[in-house]
């Protein structure tokens, strides 16, 4: 959504803009903000819309949903995704087990993650939310894009290259554009995995809640007792 302002607000807004910062202060001011909010990060809920871009084919997959995300430990993460358009869906991940559960053929996909790779998936899930500066610099070389404008709100766009690309798979580049406004200042509000083949996933998320008092029901998957379960080779 671009915003739309009369020719004499414009230039009012240049005429008390800061100066812009330089890369370098930008960098440790995004780098201090992510810090700031991964210290008092406990949980957050969202509003969220990805996409995924075939390039081969030329084509987008559009899904829209919610999100939650509690972490009550520092290794104890539990998130619960509800995709709501164009297909229901819910995606769980906890204790070392990820879930998809389709309930228009009532089966669900169990995920098992090793002791030595759940911190990386965790780190993974959080990137951009719970993560510090030093957890982002130590996965990946971190590069600064500049200053942008994301629906309205004023961020910091940061490339990241994985520095091993065996635990990311197709992912070869995250981009995160972190927050610079109070509420939520030190978060992603929009993640893109680049991925072999010119794919990406684009992943926007609005309407945050930083922090709120959520019941462990809000991230566990309530899959009915019934429901096929299916381990995809390899888990």
């Amino acid at each position: 959504m671009k915003l739309r302002l009369p020719v004499f607000v414009l230039l009012c807004l240049v005429w008390v803009a800061p100066a812009a910062q330089a890369p370098g202060d930008l960098l440790k001011s995004t780098f201090d903000k992510m810090d700031a909010a991964s210290a008092k990060f406990k949980g957050m809920t969202a509003e969220v819309k990805r996409i995924n871009h075939i390039n081969s084919i030329g084509e987008n997959d559009v899904e829209t949903g919610t999100v939650a995300v509690k972490r009550t430990k520092p290794r104890d993460l539990r998130m619960r995704a509800d995709v709501q358009e164009p297909d229901r869906r819910m995606i769980c991940f906890a204790d070392r087990r990820g879930e998809v559960y389709n309930p228009k053929t009532n089966t669900v996909q169990i995920y098992g993650v090793s002791r030595k790779d759940s911190a990386v998936a965790e780190q993974f899930l959080l990137l951009g939310f719970g993560s510090s500066a030093a957890d982002v610099q130590d996965g990946y070389t971190v590069k600064l894009g500049g200053e942008e404008q994301l629906n309205g709100m004023k961020t910091a766009r940061l490339e990241l290259t994985p520095k091993s690309r065996d635990k990311l798979g197709t992912v070869t580049k995250i981009e995160l554009w972190i927050s610079e406004t109070t509420d939520t200042a030190g978060l992603a509000v929009q993640q893109k995995f680049h991925q072999l083949g010119n794919d990406y996933n684009l992943v926007t998320y609005t309407n945050i809640k930083l922090n709120p008092n959520l019941a462990d029901s809000a991230v566990k998957c309530e899959v009915p007792k019934d429901a096929v379960k299916e381990y995809p080779t390899g888990h």
